[in-house]
């Protein structure tokens, strides 16, 4: 038998494997989407047969001890079988019917996404404002309250591994990255549409590049754009697109706009003092 915290470190460091493999696999060229997401399913599944094997070893002295591992270390590996999972099903079973009907296709997995906030609602709230007080019920196994919310397939899981609601933060964490995917996935369609049916853009950027860097990434910072949930990268790619300017290297001009011994909001500056001159002008 092994105390918790040669669990604890085990573990993570079984995850660290985990993301290491995963990364191979994701940049191996070779692969197709299918494929790759078929062999990170099968990585996952084998390291959580490897945890499941470290906690049936330990011995939890505490309730605290339990909470840790159910609540921040096992949602993590559960979160990737998701994740690959459903990638994985959404892939497999796209439509092959233009692009305008695989852009509906990815925003109704998007709405499926919203169903599930809605109907986890309170425990969302919980989980994001990161609350302890009901720990000891979601988190300690065998502590199931059925006043409160519970998955219905509890039964089919081992009670030895499962909790009544790690399951569910998993279920988030795998939500957020799915909501990326599809998102991301939009932006390509949405992308091509501009591409392959719209003329050329009238506006041309006449500004510096560095100026557009900095006042997009401000506005990445403020999560102006889907509520913070785009890529930058996509971010300027579509602006410079619409703006008909190359933007070369955003994260060697983000790298330098960071290291400006002037100020690192030099175009932002001058952007708010210009158009306060501007409404001062038009006041007198």
């Amino acid at each position: 038998m092994m105390n918790a915290k040669l669990c604890f470190r085990k573990t993570e460091n079984r995850y660290t494997a985990l993301l290491r493999a995963l990364e191979n696999i994701e940049t191996d060229e070779a692969a197709g989407v299918i494929e790759s997401y078929e062999k990170s399913l099968m990585e996952t599944d084998l390291a959580i047969r490897e945890v499941k094997m470290f906690v049936a070893e330990t011995v939890f002295t505490s309730a605290a001890e339990e909470v840790h591992f159910f609540k921040h270390l096992k949602p993590l590996f559960i979160s990737q079988f998701i994740y690959c999972s459903k990638v994985l099903e959404i892939e497999a079973a796209k439509p092959n019917a233009g692009q305008h009907m695989l852009k509906d296709y990815y925003e109704a997995e998007l709405q499926q996404l919203k169903n599930f906030v809605d109907e986890y609602s309170d425990f969302y709230e919980y989980y994001r404002r990161k609350a302890t007080y009901l720990d000891h019920k979601y988190f300690v196994r065998g502590q199931f309250d059925f006043k409160m919310s519970v998955d219905a397939h509890l039964y089919s899981f081992d009670e030895n591994f499962t909790t009544s609601h790690d399951h569910l933060i998993a279920q988030i964490i795998a939500n957020d990255r799915l909501e990326k995917y599809l998102l991301q996935s939009v932006y390509r369609i949405e992308g091509y549409f501009y591409e392959k049916f719209s003329d050329k853009s009238p506006l041309t950027w006449s500004g510096s590049k560095s100026g557009l860097i900095e006042l997009l990434y401000a506005l990445h910072v403020m999560r102006c754009f889907n509520a913070g949930s785009g890529d930058f990268s996509e971010t300027v790619k579509f602006v410079a697109k619409s703006f008909n300017i190359d933007p070369g290297n955003i994260y060697k001009t983000l790298h330098e706009i960071k290291n400006r011994k002037t100020g690192r909001t030099k175009f932002l500056n001058s952007l708010a003092e210009s158009l306060d001159h501007h409404f001062e002008s038009i006041m007198d």
